[in-house]
C-alpha cells in the first residue's frame, strides 16, 4: 500500500497547485475527478497485490511448514548446485544447519572439507564410497540408489530427480534422503541371529539324519520301518529349510560366493533335468527338454548356484503339478538382444492372482499349495531369482488357475553384461 500513499500525497499537491494557480473551474473539477479516479484504480490494484501477496506468504508459510515435518532430508539445487531447499532432517543426516547449506555452492573440491564431505558424496555419487543402483529400468525420470558411508556410519537411501518447467526444461534437482542406518543395523542382528542360529541347528540335524539313516539298514518291522522313513524324510526337510536360512543370509550380506567360469547352457539343463527324472517319476509327471535349434550355447555363469536356482524351478513344476502332468522346460534365444531365455512350463495347479505378486517374498507360499504339498520353507523362489540377477538376468512367473504356472528367467550370452562384484540386496 506504499505506492498508494505515496499517490494520495501526490494528488494533494496537484490539487493544491490547481486551486492556487489555475483561474478555470471546469478544469479544477476535471482534474480532481480524473486524479480520484486514478486514485481508486491505484488503491484496487494495490489492494489486489496485497491479497496476492498475503496468500503467497501463507502458501509459502505452509510449503515451509510441510517441508520442514518431512521424516526425509529434502535436498534441492540448481543446475550450478547451489543449495536451494535444505530441510531439518537433512540437518540432522548431514549434521550441517541451514544457514550454513542454503546457498551454498557445492563443487568437486568440497570433498576435502569434511563439514561438507558427505553431502558432496550425496550430490555427486561417484565420490562415495559404496552405491548400489535400485532404479527400475523403465523409470525414466527417477533415480534410487543406496550410499555406505564409513565415517560416520551412514546407510542413505537417495531418491534423485529433476525439476523441469512447464516447457520441459531442467531449472534444478530434488533428493529425497532416507537415513535407513538404524533399519539395516536391526536387518543386520536379525541375519546374524538366523545365521548363528542355523548354524548351531546343522551339527545336531547332521547327528539325527545320520541316526535315521543308520536305523534304516537294522532289520527292523514294517511300523518301525515306517517311523524311520518319517523321521529321515523330516530330519531332511529340516535340514534343507537351515540350508536355505544360511543362503538367504549370504546373499543379503553379499557373501554367498560365486565362482564364475563358462559352461555350455545345452547340457548343464540336459544333466539337471535327467537329475530330476526320479523325482518326476514319484511324482507320475512327464519330463521334457525343447532346445530348439540350438546344439550348444554357452554362457558365463556359476553353474553350482544356477542348479540350486533351476533345479528349485523344476521341483516346483514337479510337485505342485496333476499325475500325468507335463513339465517342459525351453530355450531360446532373444532377439536384438545378447541374452538367452529359458522357460519351464508346467500343467499343474497354478497360482491365484493375488498371491504372484508376492511370489518371491521371503517365507512366502501360495495359498492353494499349502495344502498339495506340506513342506517347504517358502525361501526357494526368493534364492532363485537373487542367484539370477547375480548373474545379470530378470525372472518372471506366469500361472492361471488349474492351468499351470510357467517360469521365465534370462541369463547373457555376453560376459560384459554379468555385473562385476556381489550386490547387498537386503530385504
Amino acid at each position: 500500500m506504499r505506492t498508494l500513499w505515496v499517490f494520495v500525497l501526490l494528488v494533494m499537491f496537484v490539487l493544491f497547485v490547481n486551486f492556487m494557480f489555475v483561474q478555470v473551474f471546469l478544469w479544477r473539477i476535471l482534474s480532481f475527478i480524473a486524479l480520484l479516479s486514478i486514485g481508486f484504480l491505484v488503491f484496487f490494484n494495490n489492494l489486489r497485490t496485497a491479497r496476492f501477496s498475503l496468500k503467497l506468504k501463507l502458501e509459502k508459510s505452509r510449503l515451509d511448514s510441510i517441508i520442514s515435518s518431512i521424516g526425509d532430508g529434502l535436498l534441492v539445487y540448481d543446475l550450478n548446485f547451489k543449495i536451494l531447499v535444505f530441510n531439518k532432517a537433512a540437518e540432522e543426516i548431514f549434521n550441517l544447519k541451514q544457514s550454513e547449506a542454503i546457498g551454498e555452492v557445492i563443487t568437486v573440491e568440497d570433498l576435502k572439507n569434511n563439514k561438507f564431505k558427505t553431502l558432496t558424496q550425496v550430490i555427486y555419487p561417484s565420490l562415495a564410497p559404496a552405491v548400489i543402483k535400485r532404479t527400475e529400468k523403465n523409470i525414466a525420470h527417477l533415480q534410487v540408489m543406496d550410499i555406505s558411508f564409513d565415517d560416520p556410519q551412514l546407510e542413505l537411501r537417495i531418491s534423485s530427480s529433476r525439476l523441469v518447467d512447464e516447457s520441459g526444461k531442467t531449472f534444478g534437482f530434488l533428493k529425497i534422503i532416507r537415513d535407513r542406518t538404524r533399519e539395516i543395523g536391526l536387518l543386520k542382528s536379525k541375519s546374524d541371529f538366523i545365521t548363528i542360529a542355523a548354524h548351531q541347528l546343522r551339527t545336531p540335524l547332521a547327528a539325527v539324519g545320520w541316526v535315521f539313516e543308520t536305523l534304516r539298514a537294522e532289520n527292523l518291522n514294517e511300523n518301525q520301518q515306517d517311523t524311520v522313513r518319517i523321521g529321515t524324510e523330516a530330519s531332511a526337510n529340516l535340514s534343507k529349510v537351515v540350508e536355505d536360512l544360511l543362503s538367504v543370509s549370504k546373499i543379503e550380506d553379499g557373501k554367498f560366493g560365486y565362482n564364475f567360469q563358462n559352461f555350455d547352457l545345452i547340457k548343464f539343463l540336459a544333466s539337471l533335468l535327467s537329475q530330476a527324472e526320479a523325482i518326476a517319476k514319484q511324482y507320475n509327471v512327464n519330463v521334457y527338454f525343447e532346445p530348439g535349434e540350438e546344439k550348444s550355447l554357452m554362457v558365463y555363469g556359476d553353474p553350482t548356484k544356477l542348479s540350486m536356482a533351476v533345479s528349485n524351478l523344476i521341483d516346483n513344476a514337479v510337485k505342485y503339478n496333476v499325475p500325468n502332468g507335463q513339465v517342459i522346460v525351453g530355450l531360446k534365444k532373444i532377439k536384438d538382444k545378447s541374452c538367452v531365455e529359458i522357460s519351464i512350463k508346467d500343467t499343474g495347479v497354478g497360482i491365484p492372482e493375488q498371491d504372484l505378486k508376492k511370489i518371491f517374498s521371503k517365507f512366502f507360499r501360495a495359498s492353494n499349495v499349502m495344502t498339495k504339498e506340506t513342506t517347504g520353507s517358502g525361501l526357494g523362489l526368493y534364492i532363485a531369482r537373487n542367484i539370477i540377477k547375480r548373474h545379470g538376468g530378470e525372472m518372471r512367473i506366469e500361472s492361471k488357475i488349474n492351468r499351470g504356472t510357467t517360469s521365465y528367467f534370462t541369463l547373457p550370452t555376453d560376459p560384459s553384461l554379468v555385473p562385476q562384484k556381489e550386490i547387498i540386496y537386503g530385504e
